[in-house]
C-alpha cells in the first residue's frame, strides 16, 4: 500500500513539472503565463514562443504522462498504469510547482495513452492532425481527438481504458469551455504554422 501511495505521489509530481514555464524562462527569458492565454501548455507556447518551443513543451508534456504511467511497472505494482497516469494528468493541470495553474491536459493524457495503448495513441494523433489541418483550431482538434479516443475505447472493449478515456475527454472538454465560446463567437485564434 505504501508503494502505491508513493507511486501516485511521484506520478503527480512528474505531471506537475511545468515544461512550458521551464523552457520559456530558460531559453526565452519569458514567463508564458504572462502572455497569450496564460496557459502553461504546448498550444500557448506555440503561440507565444514559436514552433520549436511549442514542440519541445508538447513532447515534454507527453513524456510526463508516459513516464508516470510506466511507474507501476518500474515498481512492479499490480495496479492499472492508467491510475498513475490520471495522477500525472491532475499534476499537469494543477501543478504544485506552478501555483496549481497548469495546462489543459491534452498532451499529458496522450502520453498516458501512448504507454497503455500505443496504437490508440497513433490513431487519435492522426485524427488530431487531420482536424487541425482542416479547422486550424488546436482546441477543437483536441476535443475531437478526445471523442475519437472514447469511440476507440468502446470498440476496444477495455473497460478501465474506456472509463479513464471518457473521464479524460470530459475533463478536456470542460477545460476548453472558454475556447468553445470563442469558436462560437468566431474569436478563437487559428494556428498559422500548418
Amino acid at each position: 500500500m505504501v508503494q502505491i501511495i508513493v507511486v501516485m505521489i511521484l506520478a503527480y509530481l512528474l505531471g506537475s513539472i511545468p515544461s512550458g514555464l521551464i523552457i520559456g524562462k530558460a531559453f526565452y527569458n519569458t514567463d508564458i503565463r504572462q502572455h497569450g492565454s496564460g496557459n502553461l501548455g504546448g498550444t500557448n507556447t506555440f503561440r507565444v514562443l514559436g514552433v520549436k518551443a511549442g514542440l519541445a513543451v508538447t513532447l515534454a508534456d507527453i513524456l510526463k504522462g508516459t513516464l508516470a504511467a510506466s511507474l507501476t511497472h518500474f515498481f512492479h505494482l499490480d495496479i492499472n498504469p492508467l491510475i498513475a497516469g490520471v495522477f500525472a494528468i491532475i499534476g499537469h493541470t494543477y501543478p504544485i510547482f506552478a501555483g496549481f495553474r497548469g495546462g489543459k491536459a491534452v498532451a499529458t493524457s496522450g502520453g498516458v495513452i501512448l504507454f497503455y495503448a500505443p496504437i490508440m495513441f497513433l490513431t487519435v494523433l492522426v485524427v488530431f492532425f487531420i482536424c487541425l489541418y482542416i479547422t486550424k483550431f488546436v482546441s477543437l482538434s483536441s476535443m475531437l481527438a478526445g471523442v475519437c479516443a472514447v469511440i476507440y475505447a468502446i470498440f476496444n472493449g477495455d473497460i478501465p481504458l474506456l472509463v479513464v478515456v471518457s473521464l479524460i475527454a470530459a475533463f478536456v472538454i470542460y477545460r476548453h469551455r472558454a475556447n468553445i465560446k470563442r469558436i462560437m463567437n468566431k474569436t478563437e485564434p487559428k494556428i498559422k504554422w500548418l
